[in-house]
C-alpha cells in the first residue's frame, strides 16, 4: 500500500499524458566474477518496493507494468529465489508482468506518441539502452517531483530510519568501550561491522574510523593506522537497514580522558551542534543551522586565539553543517527554491554535523596540533521543532568519559 500511494501521489504531480519509466541498479563488478552486494535504486525501491536486479517500471495512470527476470531453476541454484513473473503481480500490485528479455519488443506498446515520458539515465549501458529506445519521445526529468517526494518522510520511513539510528547507536557506544590504545583503526571498525551484521544492517557509507591527525582529512577511509595514546579517534559511522540510512559522528579519546586541549576545541564543536539543531524548526531557513555554528565556532577559536578577529573560519571549518538523510546518506531534495534558501517543512530529516581541524602549522601553539573534531545527529523536523533521532547517544565531554570508564 506504501507504495501504490507513492506512484498515485507523483502521477498527481506530472502531466495527465505521462508515463514514468524507471530501471533499477545494474549488478556491480567487483573483481573477476564476484558481483558487489545488489541494492536497488532507491527512486526504483521507493516507487515499487521490488528488491531484485534486471527491472524496469513503466507506471502510467492506465497500467503498472513490470519488467523483470522470469523464474530460472538452474539459476536459482547458484544465485538464490527470483519472484518470478506468475507471482509479481499479487505481490507487487501490478497489472501486467513482462519478461526483462522483452523489453525492447514492448516497451513502445506500453507508451503512446502523445504520452511524455519522465526518465532519468543513469550511467550505465542497461539505462543508455533504455534511452535509445525512448529516444522518440518527449522526455521529462523525473527526479524534480520524484525528490521533492522523497524529501518529505512519512510515518514509515520515520520509523525505519528511528531503527537505522537506534541500531548504529549501540556501535557507537560498543566503540567507545572496546578502544585502546595501539588498538588500529580497522580493529574498531570491526565493531560497527560486526553489530550491523547482527542486526540485519550494512553500512550505509564506507565508515571513517581516524585517529589522531587522520581526524583532519574529511573523508578519511583507510583505517589502517594504529590509535595512539592521547590521540582522539573520530568515527562517523551508519548503518543502512532496509534501504534507510543514518549517519552519526563521535569523536573520543582513545585514552578515555580529553586532554585540556581537546576539552576546548570540543566544547566549542559541541555548543555549535547544539545551537544549530535548536535552531531547526518549519519555516526556519535550511541554511540557519551554518550560519549559527559557523559564529559559535568562529567566536570560539577567536577566544583561544588561533583565529583573528575577522579572519577566514575556512582554515579549520571547511564543509556544510549537514544534509539531507534518507534513502541515501546524502538525500535527494533541493536547498534552494528561487535562488533562495529553502524552508524546513515537517518530515524533512537532516544531519547536523559541525567539526573544527587544526593540522600542525608553526603559527598554532602546538597543544592544538592534530585536533580533528566532528559531532554529527540525524535531525528530523516536526511540528513542534525537531526531534533528534539519536539524542540517546553521549555526546558531551563528562557523558563520554563516564561511559568509557564503564567496565
Amino acid at each position: 500500500m506504501i507504495h501504490q500511494n507513492r506512484r498515485k501521489e507523483l502521477l498527481s504531480q506530472i502531466d495527465d499524458n505521462a508515463v514514468v519509466v524507471i530501471s533499477t541498479n545494474p549488478e556491480q563488478f567487483r573483481n573477476g566474477d564476484v558481483t558487489f552486494p545488489f541494492r536497488p535504486h532507491s527512486d526504483f525501491f521507493y516507487l515499487t518496493g521490488f528488491q531484485e536486479p534486471q527491472a524496469v517500471a513503466v507506471i502510467s495512470r492506465n497500467t503498472y507494468t513490470m519488467f523483470l527476470r522470469d523464474k530460472d531453476p538452474d539459476r536459482e541454484i547458484w544465485d538464490g529465489e527470483r519472484l518470478g513473473l506468475a507471482d509479481a503481480p499479487e505481490i507487487l500490485k501490478l497489472e501486467k508482468a513482462l519478461n526483462i528479455n522483452l523489453l525492447e519488443d514492448h516497451l513502445a506498446q506500453l507508451i503512446t506518441a502523445e504520452n511524455v515520458v519522465y526518465f532519468d539515465e543513469k550511467p550505465c549501458d542497461f539505462d543508455r539502452m533504455l534511452s535509445s529506445l525512448l529516444s522518440s519521445y518527449t522526455i521529462k526529468s523525473l527526479q524534480d517531483p520524484l525528490h521533492e517526494m522523497r524529501l518529505i518522510k512519512d510515518e514509515f520511513e520515520m520509523s525505519t530510519m528511528q531503527k537505522a539510528a537506534n541500531i548504529s547507536m549501540v556501535a557507537h557506544v560498543l566503540a567507545m568501550q572496546y578502544v585502546a590504545p595501539n588498538m588500529f583503526e580497522y580493529e574498531l571498525q570491526s565493531v560497527f561491522d560486526a553489530h550491523f551484521v547482527k542486526n540485519n544492517a550494512v553500512h550505509a557509507y564506507t565508515p571513517i574510523v581516524a585517529g589522531g591527525k587522520n581526524a583532519c582529512i574529511l573523508h578519511y577511509i583507510e583505517n589502517n593506522k594504529p590509535l595512539k595514546d592521547g590521540d582522539l579517534v573520530l568515527i562517523d559511522a551508519g548503518c543502512e537497514f532496509d534501504n534507510y540510512a543514518s549517519d552519526i559522528t563521535r569523536t573520543f579519546p582513545v585514552n578515555g580522558r580529553f586532554s585540556t586541549a581537546q576539552k576546548q576545541i570540543y566544547q566549542i564543536v559541541l555548543e555549535a551542534q547544539l545551537a544549530a539543531i535548536d535552531s531547526i524548526k518549519p519555516g526556519a531557513s535550511v541554511h540557519k543551522p551554518h550560519e549559527i555554528a559557523s559564529n559559535i565556532i568562529q567566536q570560539g577559536l577567536e577566544s583561544l586565539g588561533l583565529l583573528a578577529s575577522g579572519e577566514s573560519l575556512s582554515t579549520f571549518y571547511m564543509h556544510g553543517t549537514g544534509h539531507w538523510l534518507g534513502m541515501d546518506v546524502h538525500d535527494v531534495g533541493k536547498y534552494q527554491h528561487n535562488q533562495q534558501h529553502r524552508k524546513f517543512e515537517e518530515g524533512m530529516v537532516i544531519t547536523v554535523e559541525p567539526g573544527i581541524y587544526i593540522r600542525k602549522d608553526d603559527k598554532i601553539n602546538p597543544i592544538y596540533h592534530d585536533i580533528g573534531i566532528r559531532i554529527e545527529d540525524d535531525v528530523l523536523v516536526t511540528n513542534a521543532g525537531n526531534t533528534v533521532l539519536t539524542e540517546q547517544l553521549a555526546k558531551t565531554i563528562d557523558e563520554i568519559e563516564t561511559l568509557m570508564s564503564e567496565d
